[in-house]
């Protein structure tokens, strides 16, 4: 296992104040007594949402989390747990699927791990809820599906318990992985704090115990020493280890792991109901100044010999891109520090729908670098070819052109033919 080192203390935090967590969740509306609901293609949520970023943006010595949350809900009414022949507001599994060509069985013989900071005592039961609601086979502990973890690999004693706005990345991450790859196995691991050294101690547990799939919803600013952590924590041949390019826009900058070229980087993207062909349209997302998906070329990361494009010598972000506009966003039950359902978005909505689309593709060639494997094929993807997250030269670093783009990168997933070798 490689050596766990640290150049530069970094920490994850979510930077709001205590008063903003008392937010209404988004309820559902049906009757009850009825079956459980079969998610189909639907508006997010109202026509003028609002939504907030859960996290401060990260430096180089401080981490974030990846997601913002819809703050006002299509009704006004607290909804908890299951609600009978009802389809929660934000897109399901079904509009998931459905947008980027996927079977409603994938992930079949397959363990995706989810990389996060801290406990959620109630990821277990919150999961359970979310896939019950949406009719998809039951993941828990007592069948072999889920398991929760410390940075160690130990069921106990888990860290201390998730402040904030932590508990709610966590279902973010744990619903899209399941919506993606509803037959997969999800491997939970908590790492103690949110340090580097912690989250890559628990990405590199995570490879030991024989995910295949490693889902980091969580982004540092990039600094001179990230070789040296791309070698200690995310250099696993073989494995699909992805990370979102973050939620700040270009100005802000790239971020880190996503800048590492052994990481499947992961922009996003604001996906929309259309009367096209595909059903769907995808344009860049970005909805204001600092808050849209991120992108650029790499001041440090060398440029890894599969990524083609000339106007950046270095590591270019992102790769592929997926979901991750609030305003268009996914339906999340989180329990533990919200009030059940809810619609959120950023790239840590992207990341773990990318990692769910790599379970769906098959495990990964021995030695190979999953984050090579769109470029082998783009036309097998959706190109997205309109929208921008900022200003930039070249145009194409913060610009959605045909082909590579920073934002989107080669485009969203057409089914799985690009994320297999």
């Amino acid at each position: 296992m490689p050596k766990h080192t640290l150049k530069r203390p970094r920490t994850l935090i979510a930077a709001v104040s205590s008063g903003a967590l008392a937010v209404t969740a988004l309820a559902v509306a049906g009757t009850a007594g009825a079956a459980p609901a079969t998610a189909t293609a639907h508006t997010a949520t109202t026509s003028h949402p609002a939504w907030r970023q859960l996290c401060g943006a990260p430096s180089t010595t401080v981490a974030s989390c990846d997601v913002l949350q819809v703050t006002n809900p299509a009704e006004p009414v607290s909804a908890f747990g299951i609600t009978p022949d009802a389809t929660p507001s934000g897109y399901g599994p079904g509009d998931l699927q459905s947008a980027y060509n996927l079977t409603s069985d994938g992930g079949s013989g397959q363990t995706i791990a989810v990389i996060d900071a801290y406990d959620d005592p109630d990821a277990a039961s919150d999961l359970a809820t979310y896939r019950k609601q949406y009719g998809l086979p039951a993941c828990t502990a007592s069948n072999g599906c889920f398991k929760e973890v410390n940075s160690s690999g130990k069921s106990s004693p888990l860290p201390s318990k998730a402040s904030a706005n932590q508990g709610a990345e966590d279902s973010l991450d744990l619903d899209m992985v399941s919506a993606i790859a509803p037959d997969a196995k999800i491997l939970f691991v908590e790492a103690s704090k949110g340090g580097l050294s912690n989250m890559g101690a628990a990405v590199n547990e995570a490879v030991k115990l024989g995910a295949k799939f490693v889902s980091n919803s969580y982004i540092y600013k990039e600094s001179s020493s990230d070789s040296t952590d791309d070698k200690d924590y995310y250099d696993h041949p073989g494995v699909a280890v992805v990370a979102g390019s973050g939620d700040w826009d270009y100005s802000w900058g790239v971020g880190y792991p996503s800048s590492s070229p052994y990481v499947v980087s992961v922009g996003g993207t604001s996906l929309v109901k259309s009367s096209n062909t595909r059903g769907w349209n995808e344009t860049v997302w970005n909805t204001k100044s600092g808050e849209g998906t991120g992108s650029g070329c790499s001041a440090y990361e060398p440029k890894p010999s599969w990524q083609k494009d000339t106007g950046c010598s270095k590591r270019m972000t992102a790769d592929v891109a997926a979901v991750a506009d609030p305003g268009h966003g996914v339906a999340v039950y989180d329990s533990y520090q919200e009030k059940g359902w809810g619609v959120y978005g950023g790239t840590s909505a992207a990341t773990p729908v990318i990692a769910g689309v790599y379970a769906d593709a098959g495990t990964p060639a021995s030695g190979s670098n999953p984050a090579s494997f769109p470029y082998a094929d783009p036309s097998a993807l959706n190109d997205v070819t309109s929208g921008n997250n900022g200003s930039c030269s070249p145009a194409y670093f913060c610009t959605a052109e045909k082909g590579y783009d920073g934002p989107t990168g080669l485009g969203t997933p057409n089914g799985t033919a690009a994320f297999h070798d």
